[in-house]
């Protein structure tokens, strides 16, 4: 929130979705059908999942965090990650520490405020600039702590999700599932999204999908744009009912008569 507001001036939506801005995203707490589809994995999911809307941690925007890194200390401490005399947690010997690495220099003011709170209970992290090849390499090779990556959806998720999610290529160099998922349930809610039968079922499908990757705390939400930002001339003329997706302006337009 702080980042979103002093670098960006609140242009981004916080993202909270596998499949934001769309009827895939998963809402409230699962019901009707959806709820049916995830049964049979209650006693592998958390109970939290069917009791409670999902939400990343937020803040008041005025980069005052003290809740939540009191928070985080408390869980670092319960996990037996105790400080060392250097300012940094260690556990059975082993320092606590990690490397954020990128090929694009402009994600360092947003990184920075991070690795700064991280510094501040005890973690010894860092970011890191390479060049686009490296970068590639290492995420082929799984080379890496921490990252920014984007999944892109389609509006019809099918065989892509594999990729992404699927526990056989969490070990597979050059493959989508850079986070290393490997999750039985997850593999079988993305066998269902291929076999759907109708898109009713193929949107609760992606939804049920949705709350099994997001409970299952795989990765720090970053943001979107749920719209296009667009100036244009008022002598154009587009349709009254836009495409969902579409940028009309650019795909459907025309010349305005002068009356």
């Amino acid at each position: 929130e702080w980042s979103n507001r002093q670098f960006a001036f609140d242009a981004y939506t916080r993202s909270r979705s596998y499949f934001s801005n769309s009827e895939m995203a998963a809402r409230g707490v699962p019901t009707g059908r959806e709820l049916e589809i995830l049964a049979p994995f209650r006693d592998r999911l958390p109970p939290e999942l069917f009791t409670r809307e999902y939400a990343p941690p937020t803040t008041d925007g005025s980069g005052n965090n003290r809740s939540n890194l009191r928070e985080a200390i408390r869980i670092l401490d319960e996990a037996g990650w105790v400080m060392g005399p250097d300012g940094v947690r260690e556990k059975d010997g082993v320092r606590l520490s990690f490397e954020f690495v990128d090929s694009n220099p402009a994600f360092e003011r947003w990184i920075a405020p991070f690795v700064q709170n991280l510094k501040r209970i005890g973690i010894d992290a860092r970011f890191r600039v390479v060049d686009t090849a490296q970068l590639q390499n290492r995420l082929n090779n799984f080379d890496f702590d921490m990252t920014v990556q984007s999944f892109g959806q389609s509006n019809s998720p099918g065989n892509e999700q594999r990729e992404y999610w699927g526990g056989e290529k969490a070990d597979m160099p050059g493959s989508r599932n850079y986070i290393g998922v490997k999750d039985p349930v997850v593999d079988a809610l993305v066998e269902m999204i291929v076999g759907a039968p109708t898109r009713e079922e193929l949107v609760l499908r992606c939804r049920a999908l949705d709350r099994v990757l997001q409970w299952g705390y795989y990765l720090v939400p970053n943001w979107h744009i749920a719209a296009w930002r667009v100036a244009y001339w008022d002598k154009f003329g587009i349709p009254d009912t836009p495409p969902p997706y579409g940028l009309p302006v650019e795909e459907t337009w025309w010349v305005k008569r002068h009356p």
